[in-house]
């Protein structure tokens, strides 16, 4: 869902020498957040929220603010958390659940939905296997129907079915009864996500999705009322241009980005009835994300400016706002958050209260009630009161030019002190394409190595998101190559100005970082010191064969897209090309990764050992594709510390 955005940064910061592990930092950055969210009723009669206690167990605690009185607190049974909440009307909510299977640490979705009164009472499951209407299909919400309180809109699909469609009912929260209101003729394929567009009334009059049987291309359909057929009215090609609907301004216009028109993500129009596409905004070098104006009706308000970040964190105002005050406040909010996203995450139905998250790379969560009216913040509480900011390093965006002269972005953490010959960690992030490294974004990893004394650069190489998509299509192919480079060439831009020591550098990473990490003691050979691969792909091959890429015709579409072909990806897999590192390996796996599965790290140390190259290991049961557990991160990042200071502390 989109929200409301907008960063830039407070700075502090706090530094434990290299080669002593502080304990304290590790325990604050891994224990997960208390509060997850917070969220007023429509009349601002309660506040509603979810935190986890010591067991990690999340509840659903309402206060009355009117009695300032704890009227309910809910839990699921056993293992079940609280996964996600919002308020269906005046006095009731809908919950989703989850709990934790089989061997897996990090608790999955129930696929249910469950109302409750704000007090607790007339609870009822309204969809899924313990529905008392017996109706067991996964269901999810489309719209509120602020118009019609006691009912919601909901698609529903089969459990069981390979590609279903789409059915639609419109539901009573007080009991689950469902009408029928047609069906969405759309396909939900394996891997890939339907989203359905209401207008003012509730009417699902558009609807988009991705169709792998040809070759990922994105499909919007659309009727212009309820009684008309739907027709595909756009289709493009995946990578090469296309409309990404976001909601109806009216009967026919849905707003959206868009790239038809422009290389980056732009704010735009597209008439479903004469199939007009009018950009609103665009930034030439970097995509934008929508800024949403006050709640119109209970429901997503108008879009009133775009957010970029490229050099540094922007904003372009749309002309001709309907609600200038929305405008007037989104300034107003940015010039008290200074550098930190603004996230509204509920308000009353007149906008006159609303409930702020406010956070950034620099400053960990921290929710406040806002007066509208009297134009008053009072803070409520932090997601994680315990990690100050006295513990937060601070990060920058800095910028480099590569080896071809493009301009790349990237993070930069450092330790407190002098900025100068120090410890370095080169750390690529995952993805690797449409993902980026963002200020808006608290890092763990790069905060944590930080506090220990390491500057941290994070690199938005070729092929990462945010920059256009003439960047994002130039990494494809590339991924052990010219990606590579960007990131060398961000390691040697900060070798010349001073900051860090040619003869302390490692790189660390997950996922496809994980590789990176591998490919760039394999590329440059004589540059790092040591490279940690976290859950990493190191046989690209292996991909075809191994995860949960492979299992729908989507992954494998993307897969032909991206990866090198024939040779090439003998040449670009780290575990074909052993025999050109240099330097201690430390390899880290969840044992239940299906996205990159332990045969990837089974198959590098295998090759590492045949040669008595020097390693270390650590496989986790029950963890996935990244660590959950507070106390197995904590271990991770202990034995990373430690592994770094062997190789690059003083």
């Amino acid at each position: 869902m989109y929200r409301l955005f907008f960063l830039l940064a407070l700075f502090s910061s706090f530094v434990v020498n290299a080669g002593k592990v502080d304990e304290a930092i590790l325990s604050a950055y891994a224990k997960h957040s208390q509060f997850i969210d917070i969220k007023i009723s429509p009349t601002g009669e309660y506040l509603a929220s979810t935190s986890r206690n010591d067991e990690g167990i999340i509840s659903l605690t309402v206060l009355d603010l009117t009695k300032n009185k704890i009227i309910s607190v809910t839990r699921g049974k056993g293992d079940e958390s609280v996964s996600s909440f919002s308020w269906l009307n005046d006095e009731r909510l809908l919950l989703t659940m989850a709990r934790e299977v089989g061997s897996f640490e990090q608790p999955r979705p129930t696929g249910e939905l469950i109302a409750m009164d704000a007090d607790g009472g007339k609870k009822i499951i309204l969809t899924g296997p313990r529905a008392k209407s017996g109706d067991i299909r996964f269901s999810s919400i489309i719209d509120y129907l602020p118009s019609e309180p006691n009912q919601v809109l909901i698609y529903s699909v089969e459990w069981t079915a390979a590609e279903p469609y789409l059915d639609l009912y419109r539901m009573k929260v007080t009991t689950g009864r469902k009408r029928g209101v047609g069906r969405v003729p759309m396909r939900v394929f394996k891997g890939s996500n339907v989203s359905v567009f209401t207008n003012d009334d509730g009417d699902a009059l558009a609807a988009q999705g991705v169709n792998p049987n040809k070759n990922n291309k994105a499909v919007l359909m659309a009727r212009v009322s309820v009684d008309d057929e739907w027709k595909v009215i756009h289709e493009s090609e995946q990578f090469e241009g296309g409309f990404s609907a976001i909601k109806f301004i009216d009967d026919e216009t849905l707003v959206g980005l868009s790239d038809l028109e422009t290389d980056t993500k732009a704010i735009a129009t597209f008439n479903i009835k004469t199939k007009k596409h009018v950009v609103l905004a665009a930034h030439n070098e970097a995509d934008l994300n929508p800024i949403f104006g006050f709640n119109e009706h209970g429901k997503l308000g108008e879009v009133i400016a775009g957010m970029y970040e490229y050099k540094d964190i922007g904003s372009v105002y749309l002309d001709g706002s309907k609600n200038p005050e929305s405008q007037a406040l989104v300034k107003s909010l940015m010039g008290t958050f200074k550098d930190q996203v603004v996230r509204v995450t509920s308000s009353t139905k007149n906008n006159e209260t609303m409930i702020l998250s406010v956070s950034s790379a620099n400053n960990p969560a921290k929710y406040y009630l806002f007066d509208n009216k009297k134009r008053k913040l009072s803070a409520l509480t932090a997601s994680k009161p315990w990690l100050k900011k006295s513990l937060v390093p601070r990060t920058q965006i800095i910028t480099y030019k590569n080896r071809d002269g493009n301009l790349i972005t990237g993070l930069l953490t450092l330790p407190s002190g002098e900025a100068k010959n120090l410890p370095f960690i080169l750390m690529p992030h995952g993805g690797p394409h449409g993902i980026s490294d963002s200020i808006a974004n608290l890092n763990s990893d790069a905060k944590v190595l930080a506090a220990h004394g390491y500057a941290v650069l994070q690199p938005n190489y070729r092929g990462s998101g945010g920059y256009g998509r003439e960047f994002l299509v130039s990494g494809f192919q590339n991924w052990g190559t010219t990606m590579i480079d960007d990131m060398t060439d961000g390691t040697q831009h900060l070798v010349k100005n001073g900051t860090i020591d040619s003869d302390r550098m490692c790189v660390y990473g997950g996922s496809y970082g994980g590789y990176a990490a591998l490919q760039s003691v394999i590329r440059e050979p004589d540059l790092y010191k040591c490279s940690i691969g976290f859950v990493g792909v190191y046989d690209l091959d292996l991909m075809y064969t191994e995860g949960d890429i492979k299992e729908n015709d989507s992954g494998i579409n993307y897969l032909d897209r991206v990866l090198p072909k024939g040779e090439a990806r003998i040449a670009q897999s780290p575990v074909h090309n052993v025999d050109k590192i240099k330097v201690p390996i430390f390899i880290i796996q969840g044992e239940e990764d299906v996205r990159v599965p332990k045969e990837h790290a089974f198959k590098l140390r295998d090759e590492l050992k045949k040669r008595n190259f020097t390693y270390q290991w650590m496989m986790k049961s029950g963890e996935g594709h990244g660590f959950y557990k507070p106390e197995n991160n904590i271990e991770r990042w202990t034995e990373m510390l430690l592994f770094l200071d062997k190789y690059i502390g003083k």
